[in-house]
């Protein structure tokens, strides 16, 4: 309780209050006490004084022959109650002649150095010649005195004798015991009215800044919309104003940096790379969605990822690290993740102290590109690969000739065509790749028309009637009533349907049977090559349509194909806005759906 700063100000103006009234009171008091003492004393030696100036019988050298006479005198004078005057003689001893006490046959002639009722010293200094005083107290009797020795001279100067007075002072100390009651009862109203106008002076310091500290209070627990009414303009109102100042000024600052936030966390979790924040120890301090689902933290979405290896430090060499080079340690690698191959880049980050607190790590995807890349060496190799045949047997076959010029004219001629046969190879791969270059780049001009499905797989089937026959394979075509037109570029897409009975034929065993149908779906016509021949192995269906790519590369070549064929169909497929479907199941049989946009009827019935 005390803690509180209202108590503290309370504690402060009641000791303040408390102290200025026991200084006062103590003055006071003293002051009191030394007044009413001073006027005592005064009293006493007017008293005194007034005796010696009106008794003649003072005037004689000897006392004791006229002691009666003083006696008889301080009869008649008239002493107030409290106040004794005792007349003192030294002859041989200081001896009390006279007395205006009711007592006094029973003082009179008593030793005065030894009377209990005196102080021996003030007799003594008042026979030197000096007026002395001074306060008795008398313990058995709880009595308090004062005591006056006033010397009387004679004319040269000499002490002839000295007047003792004492005079009760029960009723001065009466009177200042009820003044410091008084002065008690006045402080103990003053510390009163001091707790309870401390309290509220307090109170209208404090209300105020305890109103800020609840609000602060709710700020710390994210509710900015606090302000404090502004009531005055002292210290008190102005912390206010400057609370609410702060208050607006720091829910400006929050909502801009919410924003930014905002951003950033957008930018975090959308962008395509993974993102990774990991402390000096190795382990995750944030991660993007993409991020956990590269190294499978997806169980950890909902949850914290702190003390979650981000992976083994060792794929980017920072297991032995020194602290120290933190800060200059930049690069990237490549590793592989569950078969995705991923190009890191990594840097250091600092905290708010400027310490390195950590790497930052990106992951980027480049699985498409490494197999581009792959795919682009190999097709390098297989360019080259298929260009060195023939222009192998080309050179081997025209060196001969030209070596042995006396060659019979069969052999010549043998030889002749086997040159002409693989020019003729290597310009259908040339042309090829002019094809799939224009593909590429979209040079390719199509004269689009609207053409029966029909009449195209007849005029195709028709100009591969010769290989059917020569391998006595049976094909049968099944094209459905109400298959529409469809709008393509003739040439181009009768090189398509070529090419994919022609593999039929290659790939389809001697009197194997061919299936070629025609029929419409979801505003789509579907062509279907299907044969019964050796069909293609599970683990070569996705790179079927890599350019260069064969499944039996031996048999392949010996059957004269390219490996362009199936690429160059599903580009110009593609081009017409279409896709090819391959299904095969090995030693099975395959099949191929090209699938194209149908022409749509928009004729209307104005009747």
């Amino acid at each position: 309780m005390f803690t509180s700063i209202r108590w503290k100000f309370i504690i402060v103006y009641f000791l303040l209050v408390f102290i200025a009234m026991v200084i006062v009171g103590v003055f006071i008091v003293q002051r009191f006490e030394t007044q009413q003492l001073e006027n005592r004393t005064s009293t006493m030696t007017k008293q005194i004084e007034s005796i010696i100036s009106t008794s003649s019988y003072l005037s004689e050298d000897d006392w004791t022959e006229v002691n009666e006479e003083i006696q008889n005198m301080l009869n008649e004078w008239r002493f107030d109650g409290t106040e004794t005057l005792y007349v003192i003689y030294e002859e041989e001893i200081y001896r009390i002649i006279a007395s205006s006490s009711k007592n006094q046959d029973r003082i009179v002639g008593q030793n005065a150095l030894r009377y209990k009722a005196f102080d021996p010293t003030l007799i003594l200094s008042a026979y030197e010649g000096e007026k002395s005083e001074g306060i008795k107290k008398n313990l058995n009797e709880d009595t308090i005195s004062k005591h006056l020795a006033y010397p009387v001279l004679n004319e040269v100067g000499q002490v002839k004798g000295v007047f003792y007075m004492t005079s009760d002072l029960q009723d001065v100390y009466t009177t200042l015991d009820e003044s410091k009651k008084i002065l008690t009862n006045a402080t103990m109203l003053a510390l009163v009215i001091t707790v309870l106008l401390g309290f509220f002076i307090a109170s209208s310091i404090t209300e105020p800044i305890r109103d800020v500290t609840k609000k602060a209070e709710r700020m710390a627990k994210g509710d900015f919309d606090q302000f404090v009414e502004v009531k005055s303009d002292d210290e008190i109102g102005q912390l206010a104003s400057m609370f609410n100042y702060l208050t607006l000024k720091l829910k400006d600052t929050i909502q801009e940096m919410d924003l930014e936030r905002s951003k950033l966390d957008t930018i975090f979790n959308y962008m395509a790379d993974g993102v990774i924040a990991i402390d000096l120890n190795g382990y995750i301090i944030h991660a993007n969605p993409i991020a956990i689902d590269i190294l499978g933290l997806e169980d950890t979405i909902n949850e914290e990822l702190i003390n979650r290896k981000v992976f083994p430090m060792e794929s980017i060499n920072l297991t032995k690290v020194d602290y120290e080079s933190w800060d200059t340690l930049e690069g990237d690698d490549i590793i592989e993740i569950n078969s995705v191959v991923y190009r890191i880049r990594y840097a250091p980050f600092r905290n708010e102290k400027n310490d390195i607190g950590g790497i930052i790590i990106v992951f980027q995807d480049i699985t498409e590109q490494h197999k581009l890349d792959n795919m682009r060496k190999e097709f390098v190799a297989n360019v080259s690969h298929e260009l060195k045949t023939p222009i192998t047997t080309i050179k081997s076959y025209t060196e001969t000739l030209m070596d042995y010029r006396d060659i019979d004219q069969d052999l010549s001629n043998k030889f002749l065509s086997v040159i002409d046969n693989e020019c003729d190879r290597m310009a259908r791969i040339v042309r090829n790749l002019l094809q799939l270059s224009n593909l590429d780049y979209n040079k390719t001009k199509w004269n689009k028309v609207e053409y029966p499905v029909e009449k195209l797989i007849r005029d195709s089937c028709l100009k591969l009637e010769f290989a059917f026959k020569e391998k006595e394979q049976s094909f049968h075509i099944d094209i459905e009533e109400d298959v529409p037109d469809i709008v393509i570029d003739k040439d181009g897409m009768e090189q398509v349907i070529l090419n994919i009975i022609s593999n039929a034929i290659k790939y389809t065993p001697n009197k194997g049977n061919i299936d070629i149908l025609a029929r419409n779906k979801d505003e789509n016509v579907i062509i279907t090559v299907k044969d019964n021949g050796i069909g293609i192995p599970e683990e070569d269906k996705g790179r079927i349509f890599e350019r260069f790519y064969r499944v039996d590369k031996g048999r392949s070549r010996e059957l004269g194909g390219t490996g362009l064929g199936l690429s160059i169909a599903k580009q110009i497929v593609e081009a017409h806005g279409g896709d090819i479907i391959l299904k095969s199941e090995y030693k099975v049989g395959t099949e191929v759906d090209i699938i194209l946009p149908a022409v749509v009827d928009v004729s209307f019935n104005l009747n």
